[in-house]
């Protein structure tokens, strides 16, 4: 690859080069030009000129907005209603013919037992790495990956870590970019840093790291401050029963889960829950916020009322703040950062009314907080995914509700943004001012504010 004086508003290398055998690892925060990199090696940027521009050719791209185009073909191509039973979407034998010819490299992957699972089923890890071996598996030479390890637990990231390892001997040519310095494989060979739209440092591996760690020393944290705007003001919430789960268990097909779950949380009982990919975490949060039937078929109780017993899903939404992998997909509809913020008010997916000016003037608050105050009018959709990640934040935090159900909630963020969330949980924990239900395979984010730790592994039958 060999880049020379590439000029676009956002963007400027003066030159990049690699030869073949190198590993290639890019690090780059948030809104530092690094997902226009991105899309500068998958063909979608616009809009710039350059000397020289030598890039290659249909690379194997994993990406969080790949993962999204096909999960909303596979919506499109939903036969529910038709069936009259829940269409599980293309299988992963589907998505990838002839599998049983590579199960070895399914096993490596830790995929072998997903064969016949729908696509929609899979974690949001597990499609990383579905789409990960389909462009191995086609035959690409470069494969070009955006944050390999979002949404793998520890296993999944120890198992994928030893597989890109072996793939530059391999002849395959490999470029991974990161938003957290630790998220940076001891085996690339070569790093490089993007920084305010220009590669401000590229080399050797250890030299490049020794001088990013040492430059966040000098720098020391940016982060932004807590948003006053949820602080001030805010009353502690009354002590109350939240979730009662009884002997909880949950199943795709003749896939079980987990069995013989208990959970009870009150108030101020912030609960962290971890687990393997495909181990049904994002399924419990599903039954548990009523978008999943398994939420009937369970012994559940929620804000003090049995599910079933009439109450409507809005009755239930209206207190809770939630942010996940669905939820995230789910938003494929129009509408400006602002408004995507502002309809946390209203727990739809959109903005169908017509706002107060006092509403507009918090949800402004929170895109300051977040460092997007120049994107409000932005349509979502237009938006890098990091960027829509933090918005989803905001309109999670906007209502300040009882409970706070955050699933991989961080996803993308670089290191200033998940502390900034980490310790903006921390002060609402402090202040109880919301509970905390929360999703993670990272162990930088088991907070000490965690009363309770559920391994839902320890639950699988």
């Amino acid at each position: 690859m060999h880049i020379k004086n590439l000029r676009h508003h956002s963007l400027q290398l003066d030159e990049f080069t690699t030869h073949p055998g190198e590993a290639w690892c890019l690090y780059g925060r948030n809104r530092s030009g690094i997902d226009l990199f991105l899309d500068l090696l998958s063909g979608n940027l616009r809009d710039f000129s350059s000397d020289i521009l030598d890039i290659p050719e249909q690379p194997g791209l994993v990406s969080f907005q790949m993962q999204q185009e096909i999960f909303e073909e596979e919506l499109r191509r939903d036969d529910t209603d038709i069936l009259g039973r829940i269409d599980c979407g293309t299988r992963v034998n589907e998505f990838i013919p002839d599998c049983n010819a590579h199960l070895p490299l399914f096993r490596t992957f830790g995929m072998e037992r997903c064969l016949d699972v729908g696509y929609r089923q899979l974690s949001s890890g597990q499609c990383r790495k579905l789409i990960l071996l389909r462009e191995l598996i086609r035959g690409a030479t470069t494969l070009v990956i955006q944050n390999p390890y979002e949404g793998l637990d520890q296993r999944s990231c120890i198992e994928l870590d030893q597989a890109l390892s072996h793939l530059p001997a391999q002849g395959i040519e490999l470029i991974l970019t990161v938003n957290a310095s630790g998220d940076i494989p001891a085996w690339c060979t070569h790093l490089a840093v993007i920084d305010a739209g220009r590669l401000s440092l590229a080399g050797p591996r250890p030299q490049i790291l020794s001088q990013l760690l040492d430059e966040q020393k000098k720098t020391g944290p940016d982060y932004q401050a807590t948003p006053e705007i949820y602080l001030n003001g805010a009353v502690p919430t009354p002590a109350e029963e939240l979730i009662v789960l009884w002997n909880g268990s949950a199943a795709y097909g003749d896939i079980r889960l987990f069995t013989g779950l208990n959970l009870t949380i009150r108030t101020g009982d912030h609960t962290l829950i971890t687990g393997p990919n495909g181990c049904g975490k994002s399924t419990l949060l599903d039954i548990i916020t009523g978008d999943n039937p398994k939420c009937y078929t369970n012994e559940l109780r929620i804000f003090g009322r049995k599910r079933g017993s009439g109450e409507s899903i809005w009755d239930i939404k209206r207190h809770m703040g939630i942010v996940s992998p669905v939820l995230h997909r789910e938003h494929r509809v129009p509408g400006s950062a602002l408004h995507i913020i502002l309809s946390g008010l209203y727990d739809s997916i959109g903005l169908y009314r017509k706002v107060h000016e006092t509403e507009t003037r918090i949800g402004m608050h929170w895109l300051t907080w977040l460092g997007l105050q120049d994107k409000a009018d932005v349509p979502f959709k237009k938006l890098p995914f990091a960027e829509q990640r933090m918005v989803l934040i905001a309109r999670a935090l906007i209502k300040r509700p009882k409970l706070l159900i955050f699933d991989e909630a961080t996803h993308g963020l670089d290191d200033t943004h998940r502390h900034t969330l980490l310790e903006l949980l921390e002060k609402i924990a402090e202040q109880k001012l919301s509970t905390i239900l929360f999703v993670s395979h990272r162990k930088d984010e088991q907070r000490p504010f965690f009363h309770q730790i559920i391994p839902l592994e320890d639950f699988a039958p």
